[in-house]
């Protein structure tokens, strides 16, 4: 079970590198660390279990975070009811060897900014990326997967790409006024 002693601290220079890519058939190490992965982000956004193991909350968890330079990462997001409960996942999947294929030039932006596992300090500022994106992964058999994600969604998968290409979230924010909201671009 991963657990928050496994993450590398943000200095770490694996965070600041290129994943490698991952080959398939997958073998036991790599389909445990993947299994692995998706389990973490399910307990995390479980009350009891993240108290338990003192977990910080996910959405989403790339390789290198937790000292693997591969290209797997996990997204586990919920769709919620109107009294805050979940109701049933929106994307619950491990991707291996993910790309961007398309993206808008409409760019969006999270409100309060972004976190990260890696980062245990709050970085304040819009961090832009596309609101729309086209990508595909590979599944855990091989098999080549195409997604499009809008908003949020798309907004998850790009930070854990950004992992996998060695790009942290705050590289993204503007310098000089964080919160300058850029043309062209919506906050979510």
């Amino acid at each position: 079970m991963i657990t928050m002693g496994d993450f590398v601290p943000e200095e770490h220079p694996i965070l600041r590198e290129v994943a490698d890519q991952v080959q398939f058939p997958l073998d036991d190490a790599t389909k445990q660390l993947a299994d692995d992965m998706l389990e973490f982000l399910i307990n995390s956004q479980d009350e009891e279990l993240a108290e338990k193991y003192q977990l910080r909350a996910g959405v989403g968890l790339a390789a290198p975070q937790i000292g693997v330079g591969k290209q797997i990462f996990a997204i586990h997001l919920m769709e919620y009811d109107e009294e805050g409960e979940p109701v049933s996942p929106i994307i619950s999947q491990v991707m291996f060897n993910p790309k961007i294929i398309s993206h808008s030039v409409e760019n969006a932006a999270l409100q309060d900014g972004e976190g990260c596992l890696s980062v245990n300090r709050n970085v304040p500022g819009f961090v832009p990326r596309p609101r729309r994106v086209k990508f595909s992964y590979q599944n855990e058999n091989g098999e080549k997967q195409v997604l499009r994600l809008r908003d949020y969604e798309a907004i998850v998968v790009q930070h854990e790409l950004d992992h996998l290409k060695g790009i942290m979230f705050y590289d993204h924010i503007d310098a000089k006024d964080p919160w300058a909201k850029k043309p062209n671009m919506t906050i979510i």
